[in-house]
């Protein structure tokens, strides 16, 4: 069967509109959801974005097509963010992402594969994701397929033993068809990750697991992109592309603000980070005055 992929968007501004776009759907079905996790969506819009508009190759009209390139989005909270993709990619109607996290609804708050198309693997128990994008890569090997696996990660989920074993795994066998993006966005539930559990040096650590290594601004399109590009190059070595990312980036008061990792805006927060998504200014000070903090 002859190579799919709709259309690439080559054009670096043409993406960052699209990660704009892609983040003020995910405002919209968490407000109407009143339900779900902001913080990590937004932090992974513009690496969602380069993904599907950029660099899988896959087919919405065929989601089950053999030789689609594969994404597992390990930290399975995030979804939103890949919802809005796929929406905007034309897997389904975008009226759809209103039902998030409704009953009966293919919006479900984790990735559903039985039920949502263009969903790879049913994640949420996080340090699963790499073990799974592991197994796809070694599958695609043995049954002679070009197709390459993406596993896109959280930072917290780096604390998890399953991550590690994993990671050994993939560089013992040489998957160099699988690359790792992690959302470095330096806050887990808990708090910040160097308070809950450092991994520092992070680079290092993959490095010394075997794995081919690059650090890219995950708000750069450009940076983005070209991390991509590399990792389709590298041979004999699974790649790991460390995306630091500020988590709520896009909306000023949600940025570094663990209060939003698992809390729906409300309506009126919803309304100014809608305005400033567009552009149209910033929250005054007695708004900002009502907005909670989480944990540093």
């Amino acid at each position: 069967m002859p190579r799919q992929k709709p259309p690439e968007i080559q054009n670096i501004p043409e993406l960052e509109e699209t990660a704009r776009s892609l983040r003020k759907l995910v405002i919209q079905m968490l407000t109407k959801a009143a339900s779900g996790h902001p913080g990590g969506s937004l932090s992974a819009a513009d690496i969602t974005t380069a993904l599907y508009f950029r660099v899988l190759n896959h087919d919405p009209k065929n989601p089950k097509w053999d030789d689609r390139d594969r994404l597992v989005l390990s930290k399975g909270h995030a979804v939103p963010i890949v919802y809005s993709a796929l929406a905007t990619s034309g897997y389904f109607p975008k009226d759809e992402l209103m039902t998030l996290r409704q009953i009966n609804s293919r919006m479900q708050g984790h990735p559903d594969m039985q039920r949502t198309p263009g969903i790879e693997a049913c994640t949420g128990s996080l340090g699963q994701g790499l073990s799974i994008g592991a197994g796809m890569a070694l599958g695609a090997r043995w049954q002679k397929k070009s197709f390459r696996t993406y596993v896109l990660m959280s930072d917290g989920e780096t604390n998890e033993g399953q991550t590690w074993e994993a990671a050994a795994f993939a560089s013992f066998r040489k998957l160099d068809h699988l690359t790792a993006i992690l959302d470095y966005n330096k806050f887990q539930l808990d708090g910040s990750t160097c308070e809950v559990l450092s991994m520092e040096p992070m680079a290092e650590r993959w490095r010394s697991f075997g794995w081919a290594v690059r650090e890219m601004d995950g708000h750069d399109m450009r940076q983005i992109v070209e991390g991509l590009d590399w990792a389709r190059q590298n041979e004999g070595k699974p790649s790991m592309l460390i995306a630091h990312t500020v988590k709520g980036k896009g909306v000023s008061f949600m940025e570094n603000n663990n209060h939003f990792h698992g809390v729906a805006p409300t309506a009126a927060e919803a309304e100014w980070a809608l305005k400033e998504l567009d552009g149209l200014g910033t929250p005054p000070p007695e708004f900002l005055a009502t907005v909670k903090r989480g944990a540093k």
